[in-house]
């Protein structure tokens, strides 16, 4: 049995974690076959289920076991074999031809069968246990279930008690977080088995995967198998300046947008690029008529785009391009990238490059540069930039963002649930905080205006742009979960009649982001 501090609980997240696809994990597991005797990987496997079921369930007296066809389900049964020998009333369902079980999979069946576990081949008719354990599908499925599987996992959508997943929600791509079919099973919690899948953590993964635990089983990871991509985790604090400095120590950022009728947008980014620490922050109207004034935030500085455009001028700044820009944006773009010291292009900064050849060119001229550029768009931005649907974008978020970043040589977010931050390397970050509440007008322009400000704080001893944007996504996130009252999984759990809010303005995302901590 693993030693009680090989489980760690990953979500809600108080570090950073690699992560591993299907393929790496394949390489690994085999490694790990290779060097222990036959079945003890599985026994370790199936009893670290049986461990982290006693924690979640710690009044539980029932489990049903569902075991598909692969080394899940053998995973399931070692598991319920184990809550049975401590006094649990344990059933098994193994939804297989028992004769074609792989060989660690026919020994977990062995086993349960001569420890007098109950196995049946069918689904009972109510699937009533304190715990059922998720054996169905793993790493090996690689098309939509059919049959009794996908009857199972149908089955599965109405149970509103306790789902322990065995490595993956049956049913969800490891690397994509996209269900293979129509369905796929949503655990109230996920043990992970020797790695953290990236799919766990984007796209429909943390709807699907709950509570996100790891049990690495005791098998260290080879120096070749070091991770390109790694699970975010909170960002260490900011240290205090020192008593004598200035606002000009701080950097400047210029807000570019606010056109006509989008005046809010530029209001809010340049709002949240003074609370995160810039010294000064310029707004930049793009309205001819005016309209940007913010008699909220009196800090904020106005100025017309001819005087941004001075020589000298925009090799100091910071520039986050875009918010609220309109058509009017288009025009501006070429001495920016040209030009800025930090750029972040953002809403309708990246429609105009999508639409542009000539400035998308520009953009890659300029990362090919050593100049540092962030783009934050959301699905269907990204698709417009790389040519395909926001439905393409979905399927693959990890794919995509790391295209995106190659393509125009700069570091990219692609927003949404598990936010992706990709360099032009191929090296990767999902994001794990945040809520729903984001889902709201405005909280993508307070991201850009932050991830500003805290460039520009930084200017010229800014860490890596991939760690810098990774942090501002995390802080980001974490406001929202403060705002909810809670973490992002509980929320997610949460349903109606828990409190939580059911909304949150931008303005006040602001507000929660200034008073991170």
């Amino acid at each position: 049995m693993p030693h009680l501090d090989s489980l760690q609980p990953v979500l809600p997240p108080r570090r950073s974690w690699p992560l591993h696809d299907a393929a790496a994990t394949r390489a690994i597991e085999a490694d790990a076959l290779a060097a222990t005797p036959p079945h003890a990987l599985m026994a370790r496997a199936g009893h670290a289920v049986a461990r982290l079921a006693r924690a979640i369930a710690p009044r539980g007296r029932s489990v049903i076991a569902l075991a598909g066809p692969g080394n899940n389900g053998g995973d399931a049964l070692v598991a319920a074999t184990a809550l049975q020998r401590l006094g649990w009333q344990a059933r098994a369902v193994l939804l297989a031809d028992a004769a074609r079980l792989p060989g660690d999979a026919a020994w977990a069946l062995a086993q349960a069968r001569a420890a007098g576990l109950p196995v049946a081949d069918a689904l009972p008719a109510a699937l009533d246990a304190d715990l059922l354990l998720d054996g169905l599908l793993g790493l090996g499925a690689t098309r939509a279930p059919d049959g009794r599987l996908a009857h199972a996992i149908d089955r599965l959508q109405d149970i509103r008690g306790a789902v322990l997943a065995v490595d993956l929600p049956s049913g969800l791509h490891p690397d994509r977080g996209t269900p293979l079919g129509a369905q796929a099973v949503r655990a109230t919690h996920t043990l992970a088995l020797l790695t953290l899948k990236p799919g766990l953590f984007t796209a429909a993964g943390r709807d699907h995967a709950g509570r996100v635990w790891l049990d690495d089983l005791g098998v260290a990871l080879p120096d070749a198998m070091a991770a390109t991509m790694r699970l975010a985790g909170p960002p260490r604090p900011i240290a205090l300046a020192a008593h004598a400095s200035h606002k000009g120590r701080f950097g400047d950022v210029a807000v570019v947008g606010g056109a006509p009728g989008m005046a809010g947008a530029a209001r809010l980014a340049a709002r949240a690029a003074l609370a995160a620490g810039a010294g000064r922050v310029f707004v930049v109207a793009l309205d001819p008529a005016g309209g940007v004034l913010d008699d909220a935030w009196p800090e904020l500085m106005h100025r017309d785009p001819e005087a941004l455009l001075k020589p000298g001028r925009l090799p100091a700044l910071t520039v986050a391009a875009g918010c609220g820009g309109g058509a009017a944006i288009a025009a501006r773009l070429p001495p920016l990238v040209a030009r800025a010291a930090r750029l972040l292009l953002d809403a309708d900064a990246l429609n105009a490059v999508a639409a542009d050849a000539a400035l998308a060119s520009a953009l890659a001229a300029r990362g090919r540069r050593g100049r540092p550029t962030l783009l934050t768009p959301h699905p269907l931005e990204a698709a417009r930039l790389l040519g395909c649907t926001a439905a393409e974008v979905q399927a693959d978020r990890c794919a995509a963002a790391r295209e995106l970043a190659a393509r125009l040589h700069a570091v990219v977010v692609l927003k949404g649930s598990g936010s992706v931050v990709a360099a032009p390397d191929g090296r990767l970050r999902i994001n794990p905080s945040g809520n729903a509440l984001l889902a709201s007008a405005g909280t993508g322009d307070v991201l850009a205006g932050w991830a500003a400000g805290r460039w520009a704080r930084a200017g010229d001893k800014a860490p890596d742009v991939l760690e810098l944007a990774t942090e501002a996504v995390f802080e980001h996130g974490a406001a929202a979960d403060r705002a909810a009252g809670t973490d992002s999984v509980t929320l997610a759990a949460a349903g109606a009649g828990s409190g939580v809010p059911p909304s949150l303005r931008a303005t006040e995302l602001v507000e929660a982001l200034r008073r991170r901590g």
